[in-house]
């Protein structure tokens, strides 16, 4: 049985890479068509746009026999608070257009996709007129509340977690051992419970964080390994996201932080005097930016930084097409492919392990208790637990 696992995983593993190959490889019938990507500064505006988040589900493009540039996709709701208020349609209206020379109009007012971002044309303006720098001139962007591909993404996700966590539930009350997909959630969860919450907040406070730390957990894991897929989502790859994640982290450390936390962090005790305001400087600046900027960046970074890779050794088979031939460049694209998709499916796991171990470091120094009972030895000595250890953090 678990060889067939692993074969059934083998597989997919292959089938997850073919298919990612699909965007590169549908303009290498025609590198003449529109929207060919051979080129190394057209591969390289291909990766940018695919790590993107885009207002429509692209999922391949094809050149038909007219030389006309097909796309395969589906629209998604746009969403806008213009000058003239709320206004809504399907991105269809853009008709893949992302140069600003498509003008929607809707509510009274008229709208060009530019580089992925939505603006809003001055009144009586019939096109985008740009600058030296390729910046639009007669165009402002507005409040975006469109469902994107990576909002898209999230309610997906979302919904797998309810509807994955609430069986799970549900099963505890009939059973002590769960069945099915249960079976695969639990060591997981208890996993996050006994090595992340429990070690780095304590036994007395644990239970109420755990609910979200094993919700950021399953979050940026699935989501991370969802961006793996042929799908194209790059969800943990946007620093929106990223970001609001350590707000998160940010806003539940801060207030659940004792009244130890915030002494030490405003005027740290077994220092002289002149220098605690330096000090607590530091903390602060720790506290509200250097954490929760640590958080974002590492996430957002590694995981960008995954998809250029993959990216960039599919783009091998046309880059050296011509010096090691077709079946030659294509073939150590998909051999290198493969490996670092590998590594990829580990590194998910990783960065989704790693925020979730230092949102809970970063809470269980918060709410450190520093005058509490200590268990002994034999011989009558102090044993450290854990509220030591978290107390020599602050």
């Amino acid at each position: 049985m678990k060889e067939v696992s692993r074969s059934v995983g083998t597989l997919l593993l292959l089938f997850t890479l073919c298919f990612s190959l699909q965007g590169f490889a549908s303009s290498e019938s025609d590198d003449k068509a529109e929207g060919a990507v051979s080129t190394k500064e057209e591969i390289d505006a291909y990766i940018q746009h695919h790590i993107k988040d885009a207002h429509d589900f692209h999922l391949f493009s094809y050149t038909a026999d007219s030389g006309e540039r097909k796309h395969v996709g589906f629209p998604l709701p746009v969403i806008l608070w213009s000058s003239n208020g709320l206004v809504t349609f399907m991105s269809s209206e853009f008709h893949h257009d992302d140069s600003g020379e498509v003008i929607v109009e809707k509510g009274g007012s008229s709208f060009v996709k530019l580089h992925g971002k939505i603006y809003e044309l001055e009144a009586g303006a019939s096109e985008v007129k740009f600058d030296e720098a390729h910046h639009a001139t007669n165009a402002s962007k507005m409040l975006d509340f469109s469902i994107t591909k990576s909002v898209l993404g999230i309610l997906l996700v979302g919904l797998l977690m309810l509807w994955a966590f609430s069986s799970l539930a549900r099963q505890y009350k009939t059973k002590k051992v769960p069945s099915g997909f249960g079976r695969v959630l639990e060591p997981l969860v208890i996993y996050v419970r006994d090595e992340i919450a429990k070690p780095n907040i304590g036994e007395k406070k644990y239970r109420k964080f755990t609910g979200y730390l094993l919700t950021v957990f399953f979050f940026i894991w699935i989501l991370n390994l969802l961006g793996l897929t042929p799908l194209g989502f790059n969800v943990t790859g946007q620093l929106a996201v990223t970001a609001a994640l350590a707000i998160f982290t940010l806003v539940i450390y801060t207030f659940s932080g004792n009244k130890d936390y915030y002494m030490h962090m405003l005027w740290m005790p077994g220092v002289p005097v002149l220098i605690r305001p330096v000090l607590a400087i530091i903390e602060l600046a720790g506290a509200f930016l250097i954490k929760p900027f640590s958080l974002l960046v590492r996430l957002f970074a590694n995981i960008s930084a995954g998809h250029i890779v993959v990216m960039s050794l599919i783009a091998i088979m046309f880059t050296l097409k011509n010096s090691l031939g077709v079946a030659g460049a294509t073939g150590l694209s998909l051999v290198l492919s493969f490996f670092i998709t590998l590594i990829e499916v580990l590194v998910a796991f990783l960065q989704a392990y790693i925020f979730t171990m230092l949102s809970a470091l970063f809470i269980g120094m918060a709410v450190a208790e520093h005058d509490h009972d200590h268990e002994h030895d034999t011989h009558g000595h102090e044993v450290s637990d854990a509220e030591d250890v978290r107390e020599n953090f602050i």
